[in-house]
């Protein structure tokens, strides 16, 4: 999945790869030059040859700094484009999947595959390629330089690397689970967070604000827990092994191998001069290395989750263009089955008659809601089929004719004028405020500091839902989905809503999800769900007239209202 991910750039990486390799060989240079040069002005002194050493010094420099550089710019431009393609093809994948994907997938799930997902790509194309490359070139190369001056002194050199390896080894097992652990605990912060702030007006009016908040905390303090039980068994190990590979310990392993050599007559003084110039770095890379190494690991399992988002099943794409004859909707013998092996929805067949409202009731869990989202194409039926004026839903284009206005008000992060216009973005101010008015809530915009170019974060869950419905006015789509409007709103704003929504219903096929069966006494054409099924249908006195489920909901609700 990661190698798929990163195909676009993968040419590039290779370039600032190889530009890296040399970089990391020239920057041994100076080094190399240093001891070069000390065994020359130890010696008989050649002017000559100690000017070429230093420019050969500060060419290494020179060529390092260049190609180091150069590596750098290549890997950064090559992230900025991966992500700028991988958020546009998100994006793009997030329109074409079916609006129902988004239900069945928290909203800390969807932005961290979105935002944290793609970002965890950036170290891994601008930063670790890098890393891992100097990593490992430069210790290789010190190595082969120091066994070709004394194999005896590199043994030495590089005695305490094994003890580092090892132990980071063990310590690494189980690795890609906990880190599974991790970002699953992770999204469960995201979710909370994303969830709490999304639903703060209705947390706050229903007094919810600390357990909403304990919810976040008990997620915060769940990642703290597990990252603890994680990490600090490791600091211990890695702080203990780290002094192993730490440069005061080479150090004292290079002197003290060096003068027993030179004790014994079989190494020159000056020869244990370059062990300590690039002995002493050889344990840095292998931190580096350690640290690339999460990275990759990270950015795999970023990889795969990005993946299953660009993988996930697009609403299919219309068939063939069909000409609906005006909006008469029918469902024919439609079935629907979330996982393909058991069926909350089974046979249904109804018909919707322009200019009639029809109302969903029954139990809860009935499959009134899934059966409303199939006209607006959340999901698609798995048997039979929806039609708009006897077209296939599936060969009209989506939005075209279908209007929702569900108790889950979603408006965007923009002005008032902006979410209103929003299925008809070439709207003019004066349909904007037409719409507005018919939906009960253009005073009350032209009363609020900024009036139609505020933003619309501000409004009440009431004034909300109006501007939804304003929305769905101008838009001015021929079949009307609602989903409990009223849900959330207060007294004052129920009121104007119901108001409202006798404006935008007029001339229009109407679909009602119902739970409270006061709101539809009115209806055209009630229909009782039961397990999937249709129950009963009929008007409200039809329905009363007879022993059923119709008659028992009511005669239940009838009740608590009394107990109220």
């Amino acid at each position: 999945m990661l190698g798929e991910l990163l195909a676009p750039v993968r040419a590039r990486l290779w370039v600032a790869g190889g530009l890296q390799v040399v970089a990391s060989v020239a920057g041994l240079v100076p080094y190399v030059m240093v001891a070069e040069l000390a065994g020359e002005l130890l010696g008989e002194a050649d002017p000559g040859r100690i000017w070429t050493i230093v420019g050969v010094a500060v060419a290494g420099l020179l060529v390092r700094t260049l190609a180091a550089g150069t590596a750098v710019t290549v890997t950064h431009l090559a992230d900025v484009g991966l992500q700028l393609r991988l958020r546009r093809r998100i994006v793009a994948k997030l329109g074409a999947v079916p609006l129902g994907w988004f239900t069945a997938r928290g909203s800390g799930e969807v932005k961290k595959a979105v935002q944290d997902d793609v970002h965890s790509l950036h170290h891994l194309v601008g930063h670790a390629v890098l890393d891992l490359t100097s990593a490992a070139v430069a210790p290789l190369a010190s190595v082969a330089y120091l066994f070709w001056v004394d194999w005896r002194m590199a043994l030495a050199t590089v005695a305490t690397l094994p003890v580092y390896l090892t132990a980071y080894t063990l310590m690494m097992r189980g690795y890609q689970a906990r880190l599974g652990e991790m970002n699953e605990a992770t999204e469960r912060i995201n979710s909370t967070a994303v969830e709490f702030v999304n639903g703060i007006a209705v947390v706050k009016t229903f007094g919810q604000s600390r357990r909403a908040h304990e919810r976040f905390a008990r997620a915060a303090d769940d990642f703290s827990d597990r990252f603890r039980s994680w990490v600090a068994p490791m600091i211990r190990i890695e702080a203990a092994v780290q002094s192993t590979i730490m440069p005061v310990t080479v150090l004292l392993v290079v002197l003290t191998t060096g003068t027993a050599l030179v004790s014994a007559g079989s190494l020159d003084p000056v020869d244990v001069l370059p062990f300590t110039l690039l002995g002493l770095g050889l344990g840095q890379p292998l931190l580096t290395l350690g640290f690339g190494m999460g990275a990759l690991q990270e950015a795999r399992e970023a990889a795969a989750r990005v993946s299953g988002v660009l993988a996930a099943p697009e609403l299919p794409a219309a068939r063939e263009t069909a000409a609906p004859d005006g909006h008469l909707v029918e469902f024919d013998r439609v079935s629907f089955s979330y996982d393909g092996a058991r069926d909350v929805l089974s046979d249904i067949s109804l018909t919707l008659r322009p200019g009639t409202v029809t109302a969903l009731v029954g139990p809860s869990g009935s499959g009134k809601s899934t059966l409303a989202r199939l006209l607006p194409r959340y999901w698609d039926p798995t048997a039979g089929a929806v039609r708009i004026g006897g077209a296939d839903v599936r060969d009209l284009p989506p939005g075209e004719l279908v209007a929702t206005v569900f108790q889950d008000v979603r408006l965007l992060r923009m002005s008032i004028r902006d979410n209103i216009a929003l299925g008809r973005p070439g709207a003019t101010d004066a349909e904007i405020h037409a719409a507005a008015g018919a939906a009960q809530i253009h005073e009350r915009i032209l009363a609020s500091p900024g009036g139609y170019a505020a933003e619309a974060g501000g409004l009440s869950g009431g004034e909300a839902q109006r501007v939804s419905i304003a929305r769905a006015l101008l838009a001015g789509r021929p079949v009307l989905v609602l989903d409990e409007a009223t849900a959330f709103a207060d007294p004052e704003s129920e009121a104007a809503i119901q108001d409202a929504l006798s404006t935008l219903a007029e001339g229009r096929t109407v679909l009602v999800v119902a739970h409270r069966l006061d709101t539809v006494v009115d209806a055209d054409q009630i229909v009782v769900l039961d397990r999937g099924r249709v129950a009963q249908r009929g008007t409200h006195a039809e329905l009363m007239a007879e022993t059923g489920m119709y008659r028992r909901l009511w005669e239940r609700s009838a009740a608590l209202e009394e107990a109220r």
